[in-house]
């Protein structure tokens, strides 16, 4: 068996500041030493994590932060199974808002999470612990859970990245049930490829899990014009500093190509409210009940609430319910006919901890006001840093979209992420570079040349079949340019010589599904044609060439170094 200890369940000082040491409360149990899987390599090898203490560990006790409910686990949640397969090492379990039920990180008897860049402040919860030691760079990433937030609202507030899965992409076998039928596992992790990487280690149907789907993930991203959804009102509770951090999002998302639309956000907002202030809070009742009706007082307040309310619905009203959220469910489905994905806070406003304890109720719901909808509804999830606020605090958003969005929502996390320049959590070290998602769609990249460049004539030619831009660059010094007689829209051609009779041609290098490819080629005049097109790096991708006898008339414009600088040239005044 590992061996560990339990830490202190003394509360940290108020005045510990996010460079001091990791208080107590961010960790359950630390072990003395890491914890492997038998592989010895894996696409996760050298990378260590931590897992939130309502998720199985063998050997290890899982106490859900109450432990008068503490049990020693026989064997390993499945993702945590997956995961040390895949080569991580565990260093802990992370503390947590008993039984997954709040969303400050206040209400463990382990003492509260504080945020970790002013320690006076609440973490975000209920999976508290994970984002703390992800955000302190204990770890290079940990599990967390979701059910109305648990998963975004702790990475919002402390600049990290939390990824909730669609429902069921993970499995939650092994993992104490808050809500079963709306549970996820979800991912903290300082980047977005970091998280990525994860997911695609941890997930995997799992017939052990009822909820477990088999779900094909839309691996094509958002188009280059994209629209996405604001609420015609948003609530931020007196906290102008986090309004006007949303502003600054919205205007970040445009500049990527994205149009907002106005949504009514009424309809999410009444599904949220089903979530506590209806029968289905009866399931948070029945994940427990064995241990809640014999154990009541041991389980704090306001949790204790909460919970012993979920006796009072019958099955009537669970029905009723569940007839309710399927109502709602209808009503919001035309609003992804009119946008790819949805942008919100991931939490509309900071918090003090004893702001929190002075009102724990209705400071909890503020902080879930944008969160609580999306598993009700079966939506994916992510949310991502965007700012540091005057006041030095963190202020993250949201990305939303329908089940089976996650990588998409990741391409387009990822791009908005690295354009905050921000860094990694509050360890103060910078982001790296963005990398390369592992989508998996089979997509083309394509070198264009000439009209179909960025705002050229022919540009839409690729848009409309999903492509997106991915880097300007030059090709390899063997190419000359010429711009063709009598073509119209204007265009050049590129035609490869010999070594030493050439120049470097700007370009741009766009990505295309295969799909939708060969409509693309369709569209090429002759004398042009799609050949292999030789990048100043040495690597080789589709682009325009042109044949021999398509340059009879036509200008030699090589020396120009690129088409965008030939037109600049005819359009520049004379003398």
């Amino acid at each position: 068996m590992m061996v560990h200890d339990k830490v202190s369940l003394a509360e940290p000082d108020s005045t510990t500041k996010a460079t001091d040491a990791t208080p107590a409360a961010a960790w359950i149990t630390r072990f003395d030493a890491p914890m492997k899987g038998a592989a010895t390599g894996g696409p996760l090898a050298g990378l260590r994590f931590a897992a939130k203490d309502n998720i199985d560990v063998a050997g290890v006790e899982t106490t859900a932060a109450c432990p008068a409910f503490a049990r020693t686990a026989a064997q390993h949640a499945h993702v945590v199974g997956r995961l040390l397969d895949a080569g991580a090492a565990l260093l802990g379990k992370t503390n947590l808002d008993q039984f997954a039920c709040g969303l400050n990180g206040t209400r463990s008897p382990y003492g509260a999470v504080p945020n970790s860049f002013d320690s006076r402040y609440v973490s975000g919860g209920s999976s508290s612990g994970s984002a703390y030691v992800v955000a302190t760079g204990q770890v290079d990433f940990a599990l967390g859970t979701d059910t109305a937030g648990s998963g975004r609202v702790p990475a919002g507030l402390n600049n990290i990245v939390g990824l909730k899965p669609s429902k069921g992409l993970l499995s939650t076998h092994g993992v104490v049930p808050a809500a079963q039928s709306v549970d996820c596992v979800s991912i903290f992790a300082p980047t977005v490829a970091m998280a990525v990487k994860v997911l695609h280690a941890a997930m995997g149907f799992d017939a052990q899990d009822a909820f477990s789907r088999n779900l094909q993930l839309r691996r094509m991203p958002f188009p280059a014009r994209f629209n996405f959804g604001v609420p015609a009102t948003l609530e931020f509770f007196g906290d102008a500093l986090a309004a006007e951090a949303f502003d600054e999002a919205i205007e970040r998302l445009e500049s990527f190509g994205g149009q907002r639309v106005t949504i009514d956000y009424a309809p999410l907002a009444e599904a949220a409210s089903l979530l506590y202030e209806s029968a289905l809070v009866a399931e948070r009742y029945a994940a427990v009940r064995e241990f809640f009706d014999a154990h009541q007082d041991e389980v704090m307040e306001p949790v204790r609430g909460i919970l012993a309310s979920g006796r009072q619905y019958s099955a009537a009203d669970l029905f009723d319910a569940q007839l309710r959220l399927r109502e709602i469910a209808q009503r919001v489905a035309p609003m992804w006919r009119t946008i790819d994905v949805l942008l919100l806070p991931t939490a509309p406003c900071h918090c003090t901890i004893d702001e929190m304890r002075a009102d724990p109720v209705v400071r909890n719901r503020e902080l879930g006001a944008y969160t609580n909808f999306v598993n009700l509804l079966d939506h994916a999830a992510l949310s991502v840093p965007s700012s540091i606020r005057p006041d030095g605090l963190p202020f993250g958003i949201t990305l939303i979209a329908p089940c089976g969005s996650d990588l998409q929502l990741a391409e387009l996390g990822q791009r908005f992420h690295h354009a905050t320049g921000l860094t990694l959590g509050a360890t103060g070290r910078a982001l790296p570079p963005p990398v390369a998602l592992p989508l998996g769609a089979d997509m083309v990249r394509v070198a264009v040349v000439g009209a179909h460049l960025s705002g050229m004539p022919l540009n839409g030619q690729l848009r409309e079949r999903g492509a997106r831009f991915l880097v300007e660059t030059e090709t390899a010094p063997d190419y000359r340019l010429y711009a063709l007689a009598g073509a119209v829209p204007p265009k050049p051609g590129m035609l490869r010589v010999a070594p030493g009779a050439g120049a470097a041609i700007r370009l741009e290098v766009w990505e295309m599904p295969s799909s939708h490819y060969g409509s693309f080629v369709a569209l090429i005049p002759a004398p042009l044609g799609i050949g292999t097109v030789t990048l100043a790096d040495g690597s080789s991708v589709q682009g325009f060439v042109c044949e021999p006898l398509a340059l009879e008339g036509a200008e030699d414009i090589t020396h120009h170094g690129g088409w965008r600088r030939y037109i600049a040239s005819r359009q520049a005044p004379a003398g």
